[in-house]
């Protein structure tokens, strides 16, 4: 039976791998810098090690033979950490970025982009067997954007609201992740993944209104508003980006992949479902 480690376990996406994995009983093991402080299932064995000092790996590959990574750590420690989890590892699952997605949202400079490049190019010359998993939106990003306005009264203000996007549920990441880590048939595949449905960021808002039970006001900014507000709070290369992405994706449709429904035979999440389970974030 195969051992799974889990590397950026107390992210996003990769709490939702490691919990998908316990509630399934199989035997996870969980690396984060800082054990003490993770909030992750009691039978998930959970154990120390940091991409950046490669000699902390060792203790956390040992005895694992299949691995989730989530890249969390700078461009210079890619290849030595790369070459731990190779002498340990026969099967790896990258979360790597929608680098070959047919739709311009994708396809604006990003400076995460080279290093997903770069990652995937050690996994393929690692000799393991790999699979990538190229997420789109993450419907999670709401609460980083939308959390706060929402919690201090009933007004948002954002820019190019007609803007779509297809925001996929973290836990049907984790669905497919489970999948490729666990079985076979996913060596060497490459997939997209997305919400069942284009939305705008406006009715975006709109469905985080409905699902805590409140009616928004809703108005539009410019991209200067915008980010003179977020001015300090957010790094410059990511306003950059998400405001090349939002302008490009005006007049189009979302893209939406039907990887997630062929690979585990149900539609995923629509972003209300998800608004409505993770409600309480947006109203305390």
């Amino acid at each position: 039976m195969s051992r799974i480690l889990v590397i950026g376990a107390t992210g996003v996406v990769g709490g939702a791998v490691v919990r998908a994995l316990a509630d399934r009983d199989v035997a996870v093991r969980a690396m984060c810098r800082n054990p003490q402080a993770a909030r992750l299932p009691a039978n998930a064995e959970v154990v120390g090690g940091d991409l950046c000092l490669p000699e902390t790996l060792d203790r956390c590959l040992d005895g694992i033979d299949t691995v989730f990574l989530v890249w969390i750590a700078p461009h210079d420690a890619a290849a030595p950490a790369m070459e731990r989890i190779a002498r340990h590892a026969k099967k790896i699952v990258f979360l790597s970025a929608p680098l070959k997605t047919p739709h311009p949202f994708f396809q604006q400079p990003n400076p995460g982009r080279a290093l997903a490049e770069r990652m995937e190019r050690l996994i393929e010359d690692s000799g393991m067997q790999w699979t990538f998993l190229r997420p789109g939106m993450f419907a999670a990003n709401a609460q980083r954007w939308w959390a706060a306005p929402l919690r201090a009264g009933d007004v948002v203000r954002w820019p190019y609201l007609d803007a779509p996007t297809a925001p996929i549920d973290q836990r049907d990441i984790a669905a497919v992740a489970v999948r490729a880590l666990r079985e076979e048939g996913h060596a060497g595949a490459e997939y997209v993944l997305t919400g069942p449905e284009s939305l705008t960021q406006r009715e975006q808002i709109e469905s985080l209104g409905q699902a805590i039970g409140r009616v928004l006001r809703i108005e539009e900014i410019s991209p200067e508003e915008f980010r003179h507000e977020r001015s300090g709070n957010w790094p410059d290369a990511l306003l950059d980006l998400l405001l090349n992405a939002w302008k490009a994706a005006l007049g189009q449709p979302a893209f939406v992949s039907p990887a997630f429904e062929k690979i585990t035979g149900r539609p995923p999440r629509a972003f209300l479902q998800w608004a409505k389970d993770h409600a309480a974030g947006f109203t305390r």
